[in-house]
């Protein structure tokens, strides 16, 4: 069965820890922790990875998919050339990459599960689309909202959640995590059935 490689978008470092454009990199984290695995930084590559072995149910050895989690170590407008470098490595091929990130077009608590399309405006988005010549790949988006008033969007999206959305913010997480190893193991017409709101 051929790998799958699921990249969870962010900026690098503490300063940027607890922003919504950081979510995707909490969900990665969170399916290493439930996969059993730590990240790691091999040499030549620009981003930390873990792999894992997913399954339906009862599946083992051969059966069970394999799975690179990833956050790149880059900022987010450059965040491609570690996902094709990621991908290269590991001889995957975008159809079989899910790419999970922030979403303004989406209020907090929803959540999209869709595969194909652009970028509408997303650095990151566009930054693999360019790098790996292709917007065909699945993405798990996270909604995070519009900001309020006239602030820029790019502001908002650097501001860190907050304080009293802590508990509604980790469910989003688990949520978004949950619909991974959906999409992994069930497909996408399911986990859309399942997760799309």
């Amino acid at each position: 069965m051929k790998p799958w490689l699921v990249a969870g978008l962010g900026n690098p470092g503490p300063t940027y820890e607890a922003n919504r454009h950081t979510i995707g990199y909490h969900v990665v984290a969170e399916l290493a922790r439930r996969f059993g695995v730590r990240f790691g930084a091999p040499r030549g590559l620009r981003a930390d990875v873990a792999e894992a072995r997913l399954g339906t149910p009862g599946a083992s050895g051969p059966e069970a998919a394999r799975v690179i989690v990833m956050k790149s170590r880059t900022y987010m407008n450059e965040t491609g050339g570690s996902v094709a470098g990621v991908l290269n490595y590991f001889k995957i091929t975008p159809d079989r990459l899910v790419v999970v990130h922030d979403e303004l077009d989406l209020d907090p608590g929803q959540l999209r599960v869709k595969f194909g399309g652009g970028d509408n405006g997303h650095n990151g988005l566009r930054s693999i689309r360019k790098a790996v010549g292709t917007g065909d790949f699945f993405r798990i988006r996270i909604g995070v909202g519009r900001p309020p008033g006239r602030q820029d969007p790019a502001d908002f999206l650097l501001t860190d959640f907050p304080a009293g959305s802590r508990d509604s913010v980790a469910i989003e997480i688990d949520r978004a995590a949950d619909a991974v190893e959906s999409l992994l193991t069930l497909g996408l017409e399911r986990t859309q059935n399942a997760f799309n709101s």
